[in-house]
Parts: C-alpha cells; sequence; structure tokens
C-alpha cells in the first residue's frame, strides 16, 4: 500500500492552519479589548474576574478559576491586582479562616459599571468586518467549538460544578 504523500512545508499551510487563526484572533482581540479599555487598565481576565466576583459575590479563587476557565496559578497574580487597585477583597470564610472569599469593592463595583461600554465596543469591532450574518455564523460555531473541544482544555470549563458546590447553580 502506498504512502500518502506528505505536502510541502510551507508558511501559507501555517497561515491556514485553525489553530494559526484562533492564535492570531485571540491576539487581535486582547487588542482591541486594551484600546478600546485602556482609560480603565484592566486585562480582559481581570475583566472576566471581576464579572465573575460580581456576579457570584463570596466566591474563592479555585470557584473563580473554574468559572471562567483560567488557570488556578495564574488567577493568584489577577486577583493580587485586582486587589493592589482596590477593586475586590478577600475575606476569611466563617466555616475555614485559610479560604479566601472575593468580594468587589465599592471601587471594582464602579469601574465595572464604567467600563462596560467600552467592553461592548471592543466587542463589536472585533465582528464588525464581517457582515452580520457571517458574524451570527461564526459565534454559534465558535460556541460550538469550545463546547466541544472543552474537556481539551488545559483548564475546562466547570462553572456548573463550582457554583453548585456554592449552592448557587446558574
Amino acid at each position: 500500500m502506498p504512502s500518502k504523500p506528505v505536502p510541502p512545508i510551507t508558511i501559507d499551510a501555517v497561515y491556514a492552519a485553525p489553530g494559526y487563526l484562533f492564535r492570531r484572533m485571540q491576539q487581535i482581540a486582547v487588542s482591541i479589548f486594551m484600546e478600546e479599555c485602556k482609560a480603565f487598565d484592566l486585562t480582559p481576565v481581570q475583566y472576566a474576574a471581576l464579572i465573575a466576583i460580581h456576579t457570584h459575590p463570596g466566591i474563592d479563587a479555585t470557584r473563580l478559576s473554574a468559572v471562567i476557565a483560567f488557570d488556578r496559578s495564574t488567577l493568584g497574580s489577577v486577583i493580587e491586582r485586582l486587589q493592589a487597585k482596590d477593586f475586590v477583597e478577600r475575606r476569611p470564610a466563617p466555616e475555614d479562616k485559610r479560604i479566601k472569599l472575593l468580594y468587589l469593592t465599592k471601587s471594582g463595583a464602579a469601574i465595572l459599571r464604567d467600563i462596560i461600554p467600552a467592553v461592548e465596543r471592543a466587542q463589536a469591532r472585533m465582528l464588525e468586518p464581517l457582515k452580520p450574518a457571517d458574524r451570527k455564523a461564526l459565534m454559534g460555531l465558535l460556541a460550538q467549538l469550545v463546547d466541544l473541544n472543552n474537556e481539551a482544555s488545559r483548564v475546562p470549563l466547570r462553572a456548573e460544578d463550582a457554583l453548585e458546590h456554592m449552592g448557587k447553580a446558574p
């Protein structure tokens, strides 16, 4: 049985690969987010953390990691930066003082309220080059790909499991 011929190695093959395109779009998405939100000095992950803490006050870092699908060890430095900016505070859990629960401060709630229009502009800019029907199709396909490949992630999304343990399943 003859083996399949190996296609030539070209940079065009890299440019057409889904992984490369996803990585490039992630770079573009972060760039647009940072441009639109520069006045707020927040990264996309810091923003996601603030939203999750706002939605689930008293969440601990482990559950926060599961809710936003972000690496637990790296999330610690994200929380520290948010705490240094006085956007979140950590309080000991009543039943176990070793566990720190996260809450938005007044400053955190205010920046979250104020940044929303900038975040919405960033999200719109990411899709703006596409026709409305293509935007809808792309978002549907991306959501499907993310859902179907969740378990392949280094940090799978586990929001329902994490929130169930808080007694706050969505």
